[in-house]
């Protein structure tokens, strides 16, 4: 990838749009599934979230070596190749269960930043037992959704980049974080898929008073 494809702000663009910018970019395209329905798509999906895990905690980690003001550098564009490792893992996952047809952006988005921003997401999913039911937003829903998340994300670099100023020690920690990151993201995915997908459940707006997901 060119650096002209990374998402790199222009100058005066605040972080939280930046980061808003870069999820919205993310979930616009879900992506084809490199893998086919598995016989046994539990331990399938174990192997792509470890694989996936692995790769997301080496490119992170080496994006973050450089130390001070450069690493600092890379962190718009970290966020966006890690983001795209596990939105191909959330993918491919559907495909081991044979429910391709069935991921839509707000399953994607839902499934890479549940773990990180639930108060965010409370309206996007509902629970039935131990199942998370996402349901479809409304164009409005979704950038109110995308702004909010664009803070919490944002708060979230800002409290965890001061470790790109350590050398070797801070890469293995965002190496790290990255690998139990792409973890979380999995889990999440195989939560919504532990029960059918609702295609036709009405969308939902961001001040909609539905049950929150767990």
């Amino acid at each position: 990838m060119s650096l002209p494809d990374l998402p790199i702000p222009a100058n005066g663009a605040s972080a939280t749009t930046a980061v808003s910018g870069i999820i919205e970019r993310v979930i616009a395209e879900v992506p084809a599934p490199r893998l086919e329905r598995s016989d046994d798509p539990a331990a399938a999906a174990d192997e792509v979230a470890r694989s996936a895990a692995r790769n997301a905690a080496m490119l992170s980690g080496s994006l973050a070596l450089p130390p001070g003001p450069l690493g600092m550098l890379t962190v718009l564009p970290d966020l966006y190749l890690i983001w795209k490792i596990q939105r191909q893992m959330v993918a491919d996952i559907f495909a081991l269960h044979g429910r391709t047809a069935e991921l839509t952006a707000t399953h994607m988005l839902y499934c890479l930043f549940r773990h990180m921003a639930s108060h965010v997401l409370r309206d996007v999913a509902v629970r039935a037992g131990e199942r998370a039911i996402v349901r479809q937003l409304s164009s409005t829903a979704l950038t109110n959704v995308l702004g909010s998340l664009g803070v919490t994300l944002t708060q979230r670099v800002v409290g965890t980049s001061a470790s790109r100023w350590i050398p070797l020690a801070g890469a293995a920690a965002v190496g790290a974080y990255a690998y139990w990151d792409t973890l979380q993201v999995a889990k999440t995915a195989r939560r919504v898929l532990a029960s059918p997908l609702d295609p036709v459940t009405p969308s939902v707006d961001s001040a909609s008073g539905s049950s929150a997901a767990g």
